[in-house]
């Protein structure tokens, strides 16, 4: 069976005892998560969250970049969000190379992409909250929290 069956067939089953399609647009706990992509991490799990409590913004090491403010952005002014967490994890794979790395694997069409890689995941998370707090399009109100989650004890460590 392919991955994509898998899914699908997962999905088929989830749908047929689903419940929640009435949930309004706004996130009822009013608030964001910005975190990693990285498939050891499961934001709902780990943090408790049932479907429409939170806005959840994944990306590669779960950077607060132009692209996660415009989400922050509308999530805030559109859809009431009022704070965001930010939260990085123990053994992150943008600690594992360079931009330098990439581009000699990738090639000269590749130069121009900053991969946005880091050396510390504690410092990264520190400049993402900073980022948030820094966004002039988010008000003052608007608060920022930064953890640290440990991939190998599935706890959660403040910043």
């Amino acid at each position: 069976m392919s991955v994509i069956d898998e899914v699908t067939s997962a999905n088929d089953q989830y749908a047929d005892g689903f419940t929640k399609g009435d949930l309004p647009m706004p996130p009822g706990r009013r608030f964001a998560v910005v975190t990693c992509m990285d498939a050891r991490l499961d934001p709902a799990k780990f943090l408790g969250l049932e479907e429409g409590d939170a806005h959840v913004i994944r990306n590669a090491g779960g950077l607060v970049n132009d692209e996660t403010i415009r989400s922050l952005v509308i999530s805030h002014h559109l859809l009431g969000t009022q704070e965001a967490i930010v939260i990085g994890h123990t053994d992150c794979g943008m600690l594992t190379f360079t931009n330098d790395d990439l581009h000699g694997k990738l090639g000269p069409e590749s130069e121009s992409i900053d991969f946005q890689p880091f050396p510390d995941v504690d410092a990264r998370v520190r400049q993402s909250v900073a980022t948030i707090q820094s966004a002039p399009l988010l008000p003052d109100s608007y608060a920022a929290t930064g953890f640290v989650y440990d991939v190998t004890t599935g706890k959660l460590n403040a910043v």
